[in-house]
């Protein structure tokens, strides 16, 4: 058997001659608010990630090399802004965190205060997947717009964000799953969501059955999100 897959299964022989699948009251009473809980914290650090990720890649861009607006100052700056975001381990970003989490949404604990730190760690790693899918746009493309008179904002959102848009949808649901893994992370320090519940009752209480199904309700949403993100891909690539 597959040696991932080996103590899964181990679990499983280990709970199921019990008759404690979904009969435990910590899957039952804590699996569905656990799933909205993880859902949540994953769609707003998304959207925000995304949304200032993208702005972030798009400046990183005008102010480099191949730029319309060089800036190498300003460029540097924002480079080693980025790198030190996405050198920092999560676990240490969230308890650095803390005390910004607790003045932007009263606590520290929970999902709403995940959310903090999962967006401000994962805008440099999705930046940085921007600009290098930007720049992979071809240039001759740019020199035939700057010829038709198109302006700085034309050519921006008309033509290298149009062109990069397949890579762009790709890029965004890497980041989204791997902030799933980062949201399953969190539940260490009291984040809330499945990471929480596969910790606190599957980990720490010895609830194999637990463990086991927390696991896969997340290998399925990961599942879901690639599903979707190919989807939107293959749909939006003109080429």
């Amino acid at each position: 058997m597959n040696p991932i897959l080996l103590p899964l299964a181990q679990a499983a022989s280990s709970t199921s001659g019990d008759g404690t699948w979904f009969n435990n009251p910590a899957i039952q009473l804590k699996l569905g608010t656990s799933f909205v809980e993880t859902l949540a914290m994953v769609s707003v650090s998304g959207v925000l990630t995304i949304v200032f990720g993208l702005l972030l890649g798009l400046t990183l861009v005008a102010t480099g090399q191949r730029g319309q607006w060089r800036n190498p100052p300003l460029y540097w700056i924002l480079s080693q802004i980025v790198n030190l975001g996405r050198s920092m381990p999560f676990i240490v970003l969230m308890v650095a965190l803390i005390s910004v989490t607790r003045f932007l949404v009263g606590s520290s604990i929970g999902w709403q205060a995940v959310c903090v730190p999962l967006t401000i760690g994962a805008i440099p790693f999705y930046a940085r997947l921007v600009e290098t899918a930007i720049n992979d746009v071809d240039h001759g493309k740019v020199e035939a717009a700057l010829m038709m008179g198109a302006s700085g904002r034309q050519i921006t959102w008309g033509v290298l964000v149009r062109e990069a848009l397949p890579i762009l949808i790709q890029s965004a649901t890497v980041t989204i799953i791997t902030l799933l893994g980062y949201s399953a992370m969190a539940g260490a320090i009291g984040g809330g969501g499945l990471g929480d519940l596969a910790i606190q009752d599957g980990y720490q209480r010895n609830m194999a059955d637990v463990m086991v199904i927390t696991v896969v309700v997340i290998v399925v949403i990961v599942g879901v999100i690639q599903l979707i993100g190919d989807m939107l891909s293959r749909l939006v690539n003109h080429r």
